[in-house]
């Protein structure tokens, strides 16, 4: 698979997010069909934190952490986009993770 067709791809997905959802590297890699690509996924993510069209800050891991935080610019740029989402986060997670994770294999 050729990285930067799966980069476009995950980016593809991850514009379908909508507002105030979010899901995770390895939920997206999922449903690319590419079940062991969740670090690839974190890769496409590092690379959009600075696209304006992809709302990268709506992609977190399995467990709510915003592990992608430090390629924003600034050291809380992802929580304030997440918290003016109406999303919730304390040190570095999301409070009631569940409540807002969108799965793009169920929902798409």
């Amino acid at each position: 698979m050729e990285k930067e067709n799966f980069f476009d791809r995950v980016y593809e997905v991850v514009k379908l997010i909508p507002e105030g959802r979010v899901t995770s590297y390895g939920a997206i890699a999922v449903y690319l069909g590419a079940a062991r690509s969740a670090r690839m996924v974190g890769w496409a993510m590092n690379n959009a934190s600075k696209m304006e069209d992809i709302p990268a800050h709506r992609v977190v891991n399995r467990n709510g952490l915003l592990t992608g935080k430090h390629h924003f610019p600034g050291t809380y740029v992802m929580q304030q986009q997440l918290e003016a989402e109406g999303i919730e986060v304390k040190d570095d997670k999301i409070v009631d993770f569940q409540q807002y994770f969108w799965d793009p294999s169920r929902e798409l």
